[in-house]
């Protein structure tokens, strides 16, 4: 396989283990203010507590990949995204405080106060993610130097934000699945009835956002059309979608949230096939588009970086599966708790 092809499906693979990872913990963290003692926001904290800032890392890793093998992409997405990553950036420092100081002080008012910085930076960061993956599809203002010549509010524009909520909707349900999991007693009850909700949530923005799709932009679903066999993926994720409901009546929290994540990883496999082997589509002029091929760096910097990546890999993947292995189980609390 040719080596440009190789690091964006890596890369691919990276953004995809950052949000099935912290997909989760955001969307516990929009559902936050649903839950109301302060029993209940402390062990919806303590659910993620030992795992959101070693999901963060799969974030990072993927923007370093990012400039080590396309670096005129790195380079026009963040100076011409600027300042929709500097409030990305701004709201994960201030959720990141907002989970550590939260429980420091027994003041309600200074509680109250971080848990809705908590929940509104959890929902601002899933939006801007969404938002991003909109423009991706959409295309922006490019101009022959690989210049972004548009603004911020140019990325807000209708299709983008509707691909935000989608994306706010789905953490939402893959976090309501994983306090599913970690709860027990009257909050897990709780937070079962919330799921089917999320889930309608999810399929109505989903749909939506599939016939804008199809109407609007159906460059989208061109290599389907070529290859049909590839439609079984579309399937397959319909199917992880409807398995949800089936697991969490059963009782079988790990299979839903199995499901969900599948769910996630299909759509954004779905997500980049469709954009191949465009990564920055320029819209109104495609020929200054940025792919795979004409944003990459050289042979051997690709090859080099490989190997890098091939040994550094298992570390990260090692780390998450110890981590989650170590704090498995229904969450508690105790003196160490947040």
């Amino acid at each position: 396989m040719d080596l440009n092809i190789i690091w964006f499906v890596l890369i691919g693979a990276l953004l995809t283990g950052y949000a099935i990872l912290d997909g989760f913990d955001l969307g516990v963290g929009a559902l936050h203010l649903f839950t109301k003692t302060d029993m209940e926001r402390r062990l919806t904290l303590n659910s993620i507590g030992p795992v959101w800032d070693g999901n963060e890392v799969w974030l990072v890793t993927s923007g370093g990949a990012l400039f080590a093998a396309f670096p005129d992409i790195y380079a026009t997405v963040f100076s011409g995204f600027y300042l929709a990553f500097m409030t990305l950036l701004f709201v994960l420092i201030f959720r990141a405080v907002a989970i550590e100081v939260r429980s420091k002080h027994d003041n309600p008012r200074w509680r109250s106060a971080w848990d809705i910085a908590f929940s509104v930076s959890s929902i601002i960061i899933a939006l801007l993610m969404g938002v991003a993956l909109g423009n991706i599809i959409t295309g922006i203002p490019l101009d022959s130097s690989k210049e972004f010549t548009g603004t911020f509010l140019s990325l807000l524009n209708p299709y983008s934000l509707m691909v935000g909520i989608t994306t706010v909707s789905l953490f939402t349900m893959h976090g309501a699945i994983y306090l599913v999991m970690k709860t027990e007693g009257g909050l897990q009850a709780k937070v079962r009835l919330w799921v089917n909700n999320t889930i309608i949530f999810f399929v109505i923005c989903f749909v939506t956002v599939t016939m804008a799709t199809l109407i609007y932009y159906p460059s989208m679903v061109s290599h389907f059309k070529d290859n049909p066999a590839l439609f079984l993926i579309a399937i397959l994720n319909m199917l992880a979608i409807a398995n949800i409901p089936r697991e969490i009546n059963n009782g079988r929290e790990f299979r839903a949230f199995l499901s969900s994540a599948s769910s996630i990883g299909l759509l954004l496999l779905l997500f980049a096939i469709g954009i191949f082997p465009n990564v920055v589509l320029s819209n109104p002029n495609p020929e200054f588009s940025l792919t795979v091929f004409n944003a990459a760096s050289s042979q051997k910097t690709l090859m080099v970086m490989l190997i890098i990546a091939l040994i550094g890999m298992p570390f990260v993947i090692a780390y998450t599966v110890i981590i989650h292995k170590i704090y498995k189980g229904k969450v508690k609390l105790d003196e160490t708790s947040y």
